[in-house]
C-alpha cells in the first residue's frame, strides 16, 4: 500500500482500491466521513489525515470495493436536506423524489390527513412534515405504510429522530387502510425487462420489492387505480412518481379507471415525465 498522508493521497488510493465503484461514490463516502461539504472536500486536498481518519476510510473503501452502497456503509442518506437513516432492506432516497415532495407541498393544507404509501425509510414524511411546518401548514395527521417490517422499523426510527408523530401501518398498497386527504408515493416502477441495464450496485444492495413493478412496471398503478376511491376523502388528491417511459400507459390507465379525477402529469428538472397528480372531482 502506498504511503497515505493527505486527503489527496487517500483519494488517489481509494479510486484505485475500488475500481468498480463510481468516482462520485468514492468522493461522497470520503467527504461524509470527514464531515466535509463537496466544496470543502475539493479545497482541503492537502489536509493531513489523522490515523483514525485513515483507518476508517480504508475500512469504508474496502466495503465499497465489494459493492456495498456508500449510503449503507454510512448508515444514512440525505433527502431534502435531512439526514435519513437507511439500512439494507430499505430503498435509498432519490433526488428525483424531492421534486414530488415539493409538488405535494404546494397543495397541502393545515389539518390534512396524509398517507406516505410505501414509505421505505420515511424520507417523504420527514421532508413533508418539516417543510410544511416552515410554511405554516400545521396539525397534519400523518400516516406511513409499507409492506416490509424492515422499512417500517427504519421509518419509525427516522420519525423518532425528527420528533414527528406518525401512525405506521403494514399494508399491501391500500388494502386495510382508511381514507385520506392526500396520498403520496414513490412506488416500485422499474420494468423486469430493464433489470439487465441497471446499475449492479443497485441490484446487489437495494430491496427488489421497492424497485420492480412487474413486467411492464405498472403493477402498483393498476391496483392503486382500482383501490384509490375507497381511500380518499371528497376532493382528495394523490401524488405518484413513475418511470419516465410509462407516461402513455398511465394516461390510458387513469382515463379508463379514474374518469372522475383531474389528472396532471409533470416533468422532472431533467425534462423527463416523472410525476402524476390526481384529484377526485367528487
Amino acid at each position: 500500500m502506498p504511503k497515505i498522508e493527505t486527503l489527496k493521497d487517500l483519494r488517489v488510493w481509494a479510486v484505485e482500491a475500488a475500481p468498480e465503484a463510481r468516482q462520485e461514490d468514492v468522493e461522497f463516502l470520503l467527504a461524509e466521513r470527514l464531515n466535509f461539504t463537496p466544496s470543502e472536500f475539493e479545497l482541503k486536498q492537502d489536509d493531513q489525515l489523522t490515523p483514525d481518519q485513515l483507518k476508517q476510510a480504508q475500512k469504508d473503501i474496502k466495503k465499497l470495493a465489494k459493492g456495498t452502497s456508500p449510503q449503507y456503509i454510512l448508515g444514512y442518506s440525505w433527502f431534502y436536506g435531512y439526514k435519513i437513516m437507511v439500512q439494507r432492506g430499505v430503498l435509498i432516497p432519490r433526488f428525483e423524489t424531492e421534486e414530488l415532495v415539493a409538488w405535494a407541498l404546494e397543495h397541502l393544507q393545515t389539518g390534512d390527513k396524509v398517507l406516505d404509501l410505501g414509505t421505505g425509510s420515511g424520507c417523504i414524511t420527514v421532508a413533508l412534515a418539516k417543510e410544511a411546518a416552515k410554511k405554516g401548514i400545521t396539525a397534519l395527521n400523518l400516516f406511513a405504510s409499507d409492506v416490509t417490517d424492515a422499512a417500517l422499523r427504519t421509518s419509525e426510527e427516522n420519525f423518532l429522530t425528527y420528533n414527528i408523530d406518525v401512525t405506521v401501518r403494514k399494508a399491501n398498497i391500500l388494502i386495510g387502510l382508511e381514507k385520506f386527504d392526500t396520498i403520496i408515493s414513490n412506488p416500485p416502477y422499474i420494468k423486469e425487462t430493464e433489470r439487465n441495464i441497471m446499475d449492479q450496485n443497485v441490484l446487489q444492495n437495494e430491496p427488489k420489492e421497492a424497485l420492480f413493478g412487474g413486467k411492464d412496471g405498472l403493477n402498483f398503478y393498476q391496483k392503486f387505480a382500482k383501490q384509490v376511491r375507497e381511500h380518499l376523502n371528497s376532493h382528495g388528491e394523490f401524488f405518484l412518481e413513475y418511470g419516465f417511459s410509462e407516461k402513455k400507459q398511465l394516461e390510458e390507465l387513469f382515463a379508463k379507471e379514474l374518469p372522475d379525477f383531474t389528472v396532471e402529469f409533470k416533468n422532472d428538472m431533467a425534462g423527463k415525465p416523472r410525476m402524476v397528480y390526481g384529484k377526485w372531482n367528487k
